[in-house]
């Protein structure tokens, strides 16, 4: 099964739920400002991605942060920040059923991926 993490009331969420349901894709929602995200799946993505790429540095959470926290960042540090605050993962994140991951909503990669 296709997992489509995020937050509900997130733009780029709303408008990657409405793209697969247009597509008919079947997909189970995971809200991880509710549920959270495991740790060894959020550092999965990192290693896949690249902790600049999952990391929301754009958005609200990051941008409030004490600069003491935003200093020095590396994986190891970008995966706490997250954890402790999951609006800080870039979003939505697509986990395909093959193991690959799509972080952010681009429709013309996404397309690519489900084929």
């Amino acid at each position: 099964m296709i997992t489509l993490y995020g937050i509900p009331n997130c733009d780029n969420v709303k408008k990657a739920r409405v793209w697969l349901d247009n597509r008919g894709t079947a997909f189970a929602f995971h809200d991880y400002k509710k549920a959270g995200v495991d740790e060894a799946v959020l550092r999965g993505w990192v290693a896949a991605h690249g902790w600049e790429t999952v990391l929301n540095r754009k958005g609200t959470t990051f941008r409030a942060l004490p600069d003491a926290d935003k200093t020095g960042l590396d994986a190891d540090k970008a995966v706490a920040l997250m954890l402790a605050q999951p609006s800080m993962i870039k979003r939505p994140v697509l986990a395909l059923e093959d193991g690959r991951t799509l972080v952010g909503f681009d429709p013309a990669a996404w397309g690519a991926a489900l084929g």
